[in-house]
């Protein structure tokens, strides 16, 4: 989708459209959750700082969230892609893959489909959506943001190896900016010069992720379309009102996320193993801290002792101010084990 959030408050704002709008808070410790196209333009950008944002657009309007909306327009739109296909894999409440291999309409061609979905979104919700066709994920993810808004780009197999090559090396999935810095002081600027290096090479460089590189340089990607998402992570953070570096007050902040992080999993009924910490500092610079147990984390107390345990790990923690903190459990157990002296049936998946 173009701009979820921000164009959903348009569509239902007539007097904010072709406004710079941005959905968040807009106070001092507010952050950027959606933008405009509008706002774009100004180069304000989700994850912004709202005082950051304000610089760059003084007349930038912003709008609370109103996520109980949010979900219901991404449940009409999810409804519309099961009209296609039952491979629907979410990537969040604004975005999935979809394998229209085979298809329920035995429509012949993706580029059609994905042109029908566009106009029965647009039809059913006044709001426009990019579309990326290709052979594997890798690939249909670049198109999809290859011509927002409202575009549709195709990459076919006879198109990808040049199309590639000259991808700029940030156009890359899962090559952020710190990565992109590695990747250019290497000389990599692009796809070409990304498949210039060897395997091993990229390994080297950039741990498993260097195997992923590789691949995706050569238009590889054998994922499949997961259309049972299994939730690997669950968490919360909070940014304070104002900066924090008492040892007291970081524990009262630890204990409010300690419990809504126990709310969020007991509702989900998430279980893992691994907890990790997350600090952002006055200076926006970010340390994380992790551990894993031989036992799934139940209960609140669980995780405030264990969160305890890695706040206190971090070196000179009271002699700097932290903005931010957050806890977060990973590498939930997939198929759980046994939670109870009960047995339990697992279930075989056939291919018809």
């Amino acid at each position: 989708m173009d701009a979820f959030y921000a164009s959903i408050e348009q569509r239902d704002n007539p007097e904010y459209r072709g406004k710079p709008v941005v959905v968040g808070y807009g106070g001092k410790r507010g952050v950027v959750a959606a933008a405009s196209y509008e706002a774009r333009k100004y180069g304000v950008r989700s994850a912004m700082a709202s005082v950051t944002a304000l610089r760059k657009c003084p007349h930038l309007i912003f709008v609370l969230p109103r996520f109980d909306v949010y979900k219901t327009v991404s449940g009409q739109i999810m409804q519309i892609f099961h009209e296609y296909t039952d491979k629907v894999e979410p990537l969040s409440l604004d975005e999935a893959f979809l394998d229209v291999t085979e298809n329920k309409k035995e429509i012949e061609f993706a580029t059609h489909i994905a042109k029908e979905v566009k106009q029965k979104i647009y039809h059913q919700t006044q709001l426009t959506a990019s579309a990326g066709v290709s052979y594997n994920k890798f690939l249909a993810k670049i198109a999809s943001d290859y011509n927002k808004p409202n575009g549709l780009y195709v990459i076919t197999p006879k198109k990808a190896e040049r199309f590639l090559e000259k991808l700029a090396i940030e156009k890359f999935f899962g090559v952020g900016k710190v990565t992109a810095q590695r990747m250019h002081d290497l000389g990599i600027k692009n796809g070409f010069d990304l498949k210039q290096h060897t395997e091993m090479e990229l390994i080297h460089h950039f741990g498993k992720a260097g195997a992923m590189y590789y691949r995706f340089a050569r238009g590889i990607d054998d994922r499949e379309v997961e259309s049972e998402y299994v939730r690997k992570s669950l968490g919360a953070e909070e940014t304070f009102a104002e900066d924090l570096h008492e040892m007291v007050d970081l524990l009262h902040a630890l204990d409010d996320i300690a419990r809504e992080v126990h709310r969020r999993a007991d509702k989900r009924d998430f279980l893992a193993k691994t907890l990790t910490l997350k600090v952002k500092y006055a200076d926006f610079s970010i340390i994380t801290r992790s551990r894993t147990v031989d036992y799934y984390l139940r209960s609140y107390e669980q995780l405030f002792d264990l969160g305890k345990e890695l706040l206190l790990q971090v070196e000179n923690i009271e002699e700097r101010k932290i903005r931010l903190m957050g806890l977060a459990l990973k590498n939930a157990e997939s198929d759980r084990m046994v939670l109870t002296n009960q047995p339990i049936q697992l279930a075989l998946k056939f291919k018809e």
